[in-house]
């Protein structure tokens, strides 16, 4: 027994031995592939004899996060290591996805797309790209759309998150930069207005700088139809009626105005439109807004002189105030603000939109939209489509014109305008507007081409799967919400058969015989070419290296030499960038929702996030950590409505809109209007709220109307209510289609 217990310990020290000697941890710098914080991470790969992990830890040396990081980014490793990750191309045969080579997948995609664009022309082609893409990616994918395809069609789902407010910020300032200062300017100002935006959910790791700013004596203002985690640390919250923004402004406006919280000085040398603006505003009745908006006149005049009498203030928006039909005159009503009390181009002063996406910023600046070229140039301008084709090394003759806004690329399939899509890190059957219409506009193609990291609703829908890659694995640049670009190091091989998401690009190029412009060794290799192409625009990255964004910790733009800091702060000089280098003051005419409610649909839906989700969910509901907090998505209604509507909590409750109807969870909650629901849009198949949400656009900027629509709710027993009246909802869906 003794000698067998020795020859046990024997073997017990030598495996420790070995698990010893073959234990190490390799670490390596990263960042979140979630919102546009970008915040920066540690990823330590643990590896023993008989195992190995992944753990996060947050990057204590960041300049902006400074070692913070929401439970997303702490868990965002999961889904990129997840076994269900996909690892080979798929191709569609005999009704089912089968494995396939890259040389038999880029046979096959060679073939179709040249036979499609033969037979119905070069835009018969379109591209569909995502804001979470590098900006290399996203440089690529635009030269590819207009260089490789040769189409117009092309365009990406940022269209839905920051669209009017880049169309604002142009119109207005004449540059779109998502913040006009850093978030360090948080802690030197004494107001802040955040308006349509729960940074609580949505940007966690950005309420630090908001409680600073509170400790050092800032009064905020939240304005939210809902009682959010970001509300609450406001001083004062109005609570208005979704799709009523730009009202609500014109009566902030008006107390600013009457009394005399104008800065004269500020107008005079810096704006235009001031007189139009003024005008304007003698003719608004505060009571009306009031009875409008739902915001008490009081409260009105409370928000309005905090801002109007603070030494320095910032205001930010965000899709609470973006996601309208006239989501660009609620953002220029809300500039107004800043404009007329001169807060804008100083510390402490200045605007931010709150981008969404990783790379909200960066992926509109380069050439994903489909009216823009890198550089924030202009597809329809001759000088820019000039410099831009002789960077490609092609005619400026061979450059497409400009196409259309994301969500009108699916009518125009079901008009059989585009026979085939190619998507790129985006899921627009959960994403977009109508959600059904553009389900069976995918089915309706000849060739639908997803590259994704997953089996996601879009790519089940897809005649070719190419496994693309994470953000573990896909080196290259972001550009956060400030308007700082980062550079994110690849820290972990490819799995299986996944490939860069540029080098799929560049083997679709070569694969329509166009290998000249898309041989490329390295991310960098782009980024280089992106910085020539960039030169001169508004968007100038020229003096931005990889070098530079590692010994920096990021650059802002714009970035004109190598030798000059970027900038941190627009507007110091007092000057805008039109060509008369003053902004401009924009009279908005009064605005309401784009589809009232009535007897038939007699409540507002509006939507928006959860802390644990991110976007259409494809990554995070594969995260159990996540998942397990929030499994399904829910209805949040106030409990006088709830009673009236028959409902109990807890209990299933159907939500019908003029566009469909699905089935949810009820969560009681006096945190939201009695006139107002709220679902969030993470879920897709029959838990997808965007079957439901209205595609009317703003006429300037694409945007669809997801923040409000017309709906009833009631109990899932509920009955029919005759032939006539479900007939009567048909033909109107028809109608919006």
């Amino acid at each position: 027994m003794r000698e067998e217990s020795g020859l046990q310990s024997n073997f017990l020290d030598h495996f420790r031995d070995l698990a010893s000697k073959y234990s190490r941890t390799e670490t390596a710098l990263s960042q979140c592939p979630y919102c546009s914080m970008q915040c920066s991470m540690q990823v330590h790969k643990e590896h023993s004899y008989y195992s190995s992990r992944h753990v996060i830890t947050p990057h204590k040396a960041d300049p902006v996060n400074q070692g913070r990081m929401c439970v997303k980014g702490m868990e965002s490793h999961t889904p990129a290591l997840d076994k269900g990750r996909l690892q080979t191309p798929l191709l569609r045969r005999n009704g089912k996805h089968v494995p396939v080579s890259w040389k038999t997948a880029m046979d096959w995609f060679g073939r179709k797309i040249k036979m499609l664009q033969r037979q119905y022309g070069k835009d018969a082609v379109s591209v569909y790209g995502g804001g979470s893409l590098t900006n290399e990616e996203s440089y690529l994918l635009g030269k590819f759309a207009r260089v490789a395809l040769q189409t117009r069609h092309i365009d990406y789902n940022g269209r839905f998150c920051m669209s009017s407010a880049a169309s604002a910020s142009n119109q207005v300032f004449g540059i779109d930069r998502g913040m006009t200062n850093p978030l360090s300017d948080l802690l030197l100002t004494k107001c802040v207005i955040l308006a349509g935006t729960n940074i609580a959910d949505c940007q966690p790791t950005m309420m630090a700088y908001l409680r600073k700013a509170k400790a050092n004596g800032a009064v905020i203002i939240a304005i939210d139809p809902r009682v959010t985690g970001t509300t609450k640390i406001a001083d004062l919250h109005l609570q208005l009626k979704p799709g009523t923004d730009a009202i609500l402004a014109s009566g902030l406006l008006k107390v600013i105005v009457d009394e005399g919280f104008v800065n004269e000085t500020f107008v005079q040398q810096h704006t235009t439109g001031a007189e139009e603006l003024l005008e304007h505003l003698r003719s608004i009745d505060l009571q009306q807004v009031a009875a409008i908006t739902g915001v008490p006149v009081d409260m009105i005049g409370l928000a309005a002189r905090a801002y109007g009498k603070a030494e320095s203030g910032m205001l930010f928006t965000a899709r609470g105030v973006e996601q309208h039909a006239t989501g660009v005159k609620n953002v220029c009503s809300y500039l107004n603000m800043v404009l007329l009390t001169g807060k804008i181009g100083s510390p402490g002063n200045g605007y931010g939109a709150v981008t969404g996406q990783a790379n909200g910023q960066g992926g509109r600046e380069h050439g994903q939209k489909a009216d823009q070229l890198p550089g924030y140039r202009l597809i329809e301008n001759p000088e820019h489509r000039r410099h831009i084709a002789q960077v490609w090394g092609i005619k400026e003759s061979k450059l497409p014109r400009k196409g259309i806004p994301a969500y009108e690329l699916f009518p125009a399939i079901m008009r059989g305008d585009i026979r085939s899509m190619i998507v790129l890190s985006s899921n627009p059957v959960v994403s977009n507007p109508n959600a059904h219409l553009v389900e069976e506009a995918l089915k309706r193609l000849d060739a639908l081409i997803v590259i994704d990291l997953y089996y996601s609703e879009t790519a089940k829908l897809a005649d070719l799967i190419l496994p693309g890659s994470s953000h573990l694995e896909d080196e290259g640049t972001m550009t956060t919400l400030e308007g700082r670009v980062t550079l994110r190091r690849a820290v972990s091989p490819l799995p299986g058969k996944a490939r860069l998401d540029w080098q799929i690009l560049c083997d679709m190029a070569v694969a329509l015989g166009k290998r000249k412009g898309f041989s490329y060794a390295s991310a960098e290799e782009i980024f280089e070419e992106l910085r020539i192409a960039s030169k001169g625009g508004i968007a100038d990255y020229s003096g931005i290296t990889y070098a530079r964004m590692e010994q920096e910790n990021g650059v802002f733009w714009p970035c004109k030499r190598e030798e000059e800091a970027g900038v941190v702060r627009l507007f110091e000089d007092g000057r805008f960038y039109h060509a008369d280098g003053k902004a401009r003051l924009i009279a908005v005419s009064r605005t309401l929702p784009a589809e009232p409610t009535d007897d038939k649909f007699p409540i507002i839906l509006t939507t928006g996030r959860v802390m644990q989700h991110y976007l259409s969910g494809v990554q995070t509901r594969r995260t159990p950590a996540l998942r397990e907090k929030v499994p399904e998505p829910f209805v949040q209604i106030h409990p006088d409505t709830a009673r009236k509507c028959g409902l109990q909590e807890g209990e299933r409750a159907r939500l019908v809109s003029r566009r469909g109807e699905i089935q949810l969870a009820v969560r009681f909650s006096a945190d939201i209007r009695t006139d107002t629901v709220f679902v969030p849009f993470h879920w897709g198949d029959e838990q997808c709220i965007n079957r439901l949400t209205l595609p009317t656009m703003d006429p300037q900027s694409g945007m669809p109307s997801f923040k409000a629509c017309a709906v009833r709710v009631e109990p899932i027993h509920a009955t029919i209510q005759g032939e006539e009246q479900m007939e009567d909802e048909k033909e109107k869906v028809v109608a919006y289609r």
